[in-house]
């Protein structure tokens, strides 16, 4: 089937010369893309200008992106493609700069940056893609593995999606495959069989 995996961070500009950004490198998006090649299927990835990872498979399709609106763009470009499945892995920004400055802004001075909340690009997935199969991903810092999960499950429940990835320092060491049920795997490569194998089950 064709998938479609996001993978890396979103960079929102501050002016000509800075931007906001967060601490994704696209590693863990490029590696399941490769698994997914591997597996035989056809995998178009879109992935961050700033990612520190490439896949390793020459048959992953690879469309950058930057900001996330450019990565919005993308995502409602892809639905000609017909997808089946999508992973959306990728580190959207949380906020962008309302009015980004011309130019560079003089570091001799103090700046007060007008942050505006980004659209949540996954709540639109479902209305877009409406019979694929849709993963996302929930990083959580702070907390535990029960709220790292709880907030999995709301994103279910907030964006129609099938099932959700939970990881980060709440949730602790692996990745939570979050669903009616949660099941823990312990590494990189485990998350990438578990989740391929349950995008082939019969629906």
């Amino acid at each position: 089937m064709h998938c479609l995996v996001t993978a890396g961070p979103t960079i929102e500009p501050i002016d000509e010369v800075r931007r906001l950004t967060n601490h994704s490198t696209g590693r863990l998006g490029c590696g399941f893309a490769d698994a997914l090649s591997h597996a035989g299927h056809h995998v178009t990835l879109l992935l961050s200008e700033v990612a520190l990872h490439i896949p390793r498979s020459k048959k992953v399709r690879i469309i950058r992106f930057s900001t996330t609106q450019n990565l919005g763009e993308h995502l409602k470009a892809a639905t000609r493609l017909k997808i089946k499945a999508i992973f959306h892995a990728a580190a959207v920004s949380d906020f962008f700069i309302k009015k980004p400055k011309k130019g560079k802004i003089s570091s001799s001075k103090e700046i007060t940056l007008h942050l505006k909340p980004s659209p949540k690009l996954i709540c639109n997935l479902r209305k877009c893609y409406p019979d694929a199969f849709l993963v996302g991903w929930k990083y959580e810092v702070s907390g535990n593995r029960k709220s790292a999960v709880d907030s999995a499950k709301q994103q279910i429940n907030r964006c129609k999606t099938n099932l959700c990835v939970a990881n980060g320092p709440a949730y602790g060491n692996g990745f939570g495959v979050v669903s009616d049920e949660v099941i823990h795997c312990a590494s990189d490569q485990s998350l990438f069989r578990l989740l391929i194998k349950q995008v082939t089950l019969p629906r």
